[in-house]
């Protein structure tokens, strides 16, 4: 998989994806991941990329020439039609089943906003519009590694066992991932549910979907059918 993030500030990013799990996936080849200068893409000695808002208002907007550009150059650099995507606080909901869709691509091109946002015309050149959240950030460079990150760990071969994947949360379905716990079994009086040191896998696994079903209501009751499962349950008991 191919990735390259268009940004007035690339290092803010460039040390990021040199360690841990995606700088492993780069020296493996699995993931290419090119930073782009948005100022290197404009014509004018000042290398202007933000103007001010038409109709007046606070703050300066991000030019629509620069991100052309941009675009249209990396797409000469590759032989696939890549998704374009713009990190905007307006965008739809970037989630893990986005994610799995994303990581399916060859090849993405992340947008980073700046300041009061992008002239509206930029979507003319993007296939897809996020958000990774409702809050409001300076710029999309965090925004960018948020993507990066979700999506590159799900490039076959980024993690070594497929299993991790697919036990974290939201992976098969709208659910947080169960508690986790190590050695030692008890630490300043907090023990390790019994459950978990039987190895009988059958225990392990209901205890595991309880706790995480416990874990959703208390922490995200949102993402729970109503009534929850986990109500009903309650009631019976």
């Amino acid at each position: 998989m191919r990735v390259d993030i268009v940004t007035i500030f690339p290092q803010m990013l460039a040390g990021f994806f040199d360690v841990g799990v995606i700088g492993a996936a780069r020296q493996a080849g699995l993931v290419q991941i090119h930073l782009h200068d948005l100022r290197d893409f404009t014509t004018d000695k000042h290398k202007q990329v933000d103007d001010r808002p038409y109709g007046g208002g606070p703050g300066m907007v991000l030019k629509p020439e620069p991100f052309f550009r941009a675009v249209e150059f990396i797409k000469s650099q590759i032989n696939v039609e890549p998704r374009v995507i713009l990190l905007s606080a307006q965008g739809k909901l970037f989630t893990q089943q986005i994610a799995k869709e994303l990581a399916k691509e060859h090849a993405i091109i992340l947008l980073c906003g700046r300041y009061e946002g992008v002239d509206e015309r930029v979507l003319h050149i993007c296939t897809d519009e996020l958000s990774i959240g409702d809050y409001v950030l300076s710029g999309g460079e965090a925004a960018a590694a948020v993507v990066t990150e979700c999506v590159a760990r799900l490039v076959p071969g980024v993690i070594g066992k497929q299993e991790s994947v697919e036990h974290d949360s939201f992976y098969t379905e709208k659910l947080l991932g169960p508690p986790q716990y190590t050695r030692p079994p008890e630490f300043r009086g907090l023990r390790v549910p019994e459950v978990l040191l039987t190895g009988d896998h059958k225990k392990v696994e209901e205890f595991r979907r309880r706790a995480a079903l416990e874990k959703t209501l208390k922490n995200r009751p949102d993402l729970l059918p109503h009534p929850s499962p986990l109500r009903k349950r309650r009631g019976k008991g």
